[in-house]
């Protein structure tokens, strides 16, 4: 009978890695990869009986390699923190796992919750990220630090499940600016390790287009209040990204304050 591990990424997720736990208790193995947290996440993960394996922080697609070698079954589940895996989807990955499965990497549908309400525009359903369900072997992850890149090693053509996990990505308007401000930086990084030159305009140019595009183009409008705040928060994310950017690739200088004597 085919096995199938499930590897959790989290740093400092004290307050969701309990019940991002608890809705894969029914695989085979589950593997907590912490980036050495200075919350309790480490002993509530332990005590639902995860593994912790502790990992340096390089960016995501390192970490995301390191957590699939960490893995010891054939079939493996991405989860991440702020996500949860539903009965339908548990069975829809059983009934794969423990078949000929035409495929050996799926992609998988989120359900978005933010303010009170499930997100159903704003580019936020079905939210395909990169195969959260694959063979071991069949997915490799390139060294980006944010928004890595992939690639599948399979003769296959990926497949798609049609039941769909919850995520949680914004547990409170604070989290929203937190991660504006944690992925910009990442991003900045990117770009500049790309060779991208920006100045401020474009800043400006590529954060609105973000905003235009979620709240307009992908219909967040009809989210409400819900999806006004998802397009105003990826403009500031994206914003910034650019206007990081501008700050490295500037080396903006205080100016001189000389000693001042009687």
């Amino acid at each position: 009978m085919n096995k199938i591990s499930v590897y959790i990424i989290a740093y400092n997720e004290a307050e969701k890695i309990q019940a991002a736990v608890n809705s894969v208790l029914w695989t085979d193995e589950i593997v907590v990869v912490d980036s050495h947290s200075t919350d309790n996440t480490v002993q509530i993960a332990e005590a639902l009986g995860a593994r912790v394996v502790q990992v340096d922080f390089k960016g995501f697609g390192d970490l995301r390699n390191q957590a699939i070698a960490a893995c010891s079954h054939e079939w493996i589940f991405s989860l991440d923190s702020d996500e949860r895996c539903t009965p339908e989807v548990r069975d829809e990955i059983q009934r794969i796992i423990h078949a000929d499965a035409p495929a050996e990497a799926y992609y998988i549908p989120r359900q978005n919750f933010f303010m009170g309400r499930w997100i159903k525009y704003s580019g936020f359903y079905p939210d395909y990220r990169q195969p959260q369900l694959f063979r071991k072997g069949a997915l490799r992850f390139s060294q980006d630090m944010v928004h890595e890149s992939y690639t599948i090693h399979s003769s296959h053509k990926p497949g798609f499940l049609q039941s769909s996990i919850w995520q949680v990505p914004f547990k409170n308007l604070e989290e929203v600016l937190h991660k504006a401000n944690k992925y910009s930086t990442l991003g900045a990084v990117k770009l500049h390790e790309n060779g991208k030159r920006a100045t401020m305009a474009t800043a400006l140019t590529h954060g609105l287009w973000s905003f235009i595009k979620l709240y307009f183009l992908k219909r967040g409008f009809l989210d409400g209040w819900p999806g006004f705040i998802i397009a105003l928060g990826n403009f500031e994310g994206t914003f910034y990204r650019y206007a990081k950017l501008v700050e490295q690739q500037a080396h903006w200088r205080l100016p001189d304050s000389p000693p001042l004597r009687k």
